[in-house]
């Protein structure tokens, strides 16, 4: 198993310096997220070849490996123009992370709720064009439903994961989606079951906490105008919020866990440090006894 670090909170520092970062708070990996020089959100790379062997010396250096590398387009897009451009954003990523010798890269479904259909259909557009570059750069793919995209529960997204019928690509359970992933109608959320619907495709957890935002009635948030269809939920520390950590990490024991398990938390920029020490340490704890 491989515990990684999101270091989103760290992205104002230069690229050495998050890698040296990251490795004096005590992780081994990186999931390399978005950088607005590097692999920023919804635009093509920035990174030239100079800058890739920057963080290539620079993980040499401080002894840090990159567990999986986050891009996110919107690669299903109803908007054909929109989706083409995601695809070739996607290709130039492949080609990176193939460079960086990163085995998995791990990704959203993107697209619009309201346009489920039409976004499902330039999904599937997006990839008969994509897992051909996957497989032939050996790089494994990691998907997960997120709020506010045209997929955003647990059992279908599992479902749809299996569909695509590659044993390379696999389900990413974000935690801190959990309210989100269990339905619009459930309060609570189920996690031990959504975990095990997912079995042997569950290769990857988010870690960080959030707060139910159906409870008290719906009124934990109140949005306006009244009737709005915003997503809410919240990237915490451990035990800030109201997912149930005792059952998401037993049953993560249970399942015999051997992925990556990454801390996520954005929250806290202001003390980005102690709150990565904290979540490296109740992880590690957790998932290694």
């Amino acid at each position: 198993m491989k515990i990684a670090l999101d270091p989103y909170m760290l992205r104002s520092l230069p690229l050495d310096d998050m890698v040296r970062t990251v490795a004096e708070l005590g992780y081994e990996y990186i999931e390399l997220s978005p950088r607005e020089e590097f692999m920023p959100f919804f635009l093509h790379p920035r990174a030239d070849d100079e800058r890739v062997a920057q963080l290539k010396k620079s993980l040499r250096t401080h002894g840090v490996q990159l567990s999986s590398v986050l891009p996110l387009y919107k690669w299903s897009s109803p908007d054909e123009t929109e989706r083409q451009a995601a695809v070739r954003y996607w290709k130039r990523m492949i080609e990176i992370a193939a460079d960086l010798q990163c085995p998995l890269m791990n990704s959203e479904f993107n697209g619009r709720p309201e346009r489920a259909a039409e976004s499902e259909a330039a999904f599937w557009r997006s990839l008969e064009e994509l897992l051909p570059l996957f497989e032939r750069e050996g790089i494994a793919l990691n998907l997960e439903a997120h709020p506010d995209d045209f997929c955003e529960e647990n059992t279908p997204a599992v479902d749809l994961v299996r569909a695509i019928n590659k044993p390379w690509v696999n389900y990413l359970y974000c935690a801190p989606h959990t309210f989100h992933l269990s339905g619009a109608s459930q309060v609570g959320a189920d996690i031990a079951a959504m975990m095990r619907y997912a079995g042997d495709k569950l290769q990857h957890v988010h870690i960080a906490d959030s707060f139910n935002h159906k409870g008290s009635s719906g009124l934990r948030y109140i949005l306006n105008p009244p009737g709005t269809p915003a997503r809410i939920h919240q990237h915490l520390d451990i035990g800030q919020g109201e997912v149930d950590w005792d059952t998401f990490f037993t049953t993560l024991r249970e399942l015999n866990f051997d992925g990556v398990a990454t801390s996520c938390v954005f929250a806290w920029e202001e003390r980005a440090k102690e709150s990565s020490a904290f979540m490296l340490d109740r992880i590690t704890k957790e998932l290694t006894r």
